[in-house]
């Protein structure tokens, strides 16, 4: 059951991050959705890691403690690179803010999600197949 979860999260963070990147093409238009499928691009690929590290309940709407939670995980595995981790942090500070507030983002802040987006989507990718997660793999 866990495989299926984590193919299940890793497949739809995959799918969030093109469907970023191509909304990315054109901030004038699209700022607000390419920021927010950035966003639950990180989201789903943290999901993803947790459960593949032994987490059985990443369903709550609440994802400010996803980091934390993927930061103790990766120590009791004695991984040494919780750099992408901070990726996650920004971007999930910014989430109600995206999401939900009538604060209009810049193409510069939108920008920078992207960026973050980006950094810990590939982080989240190499950890994955590091870890030898199970289910884990290229498509």
């Amino acid at each position: 059951m866990v495989a299926v979860e984590v193919r299940q999260y890793l497949t739809r963070a995959r799918d969030f991050l093109e469907g970023m990147k191509f909304l990315g093409d054109d901030l004038g238009q699209f700022k607000s959705s390419s920021a927010l499928l950035g966003i639950h691009c990180a989201i789903s690929y943290s999901d993803a890691l947790r459960i593949g590290l032994g987490c059985s309940d990443v369903s709550s709407e609440d994802h400010r403690n996803a980091g934390a939670d993927l930061r103790s995980r990766l120590a009791v595995k004695k991984h040494d690179r919780p750099d992408g981790l901070n990726h996650l942090d920004k971007l999930l500070s910014r989430k109600s803010r995206v999401a939900y507030s009538a604060y209009e983002s810049t193409r510069n802040e939108v920008g920078e999600l992207l960026k973050h987006a980006n950094r810990f989507a590939s982080w989240a990718e190499s950890v994955g197949t590091e870890l030898k997660i199970e289910e884990w793999r290229d498509d």
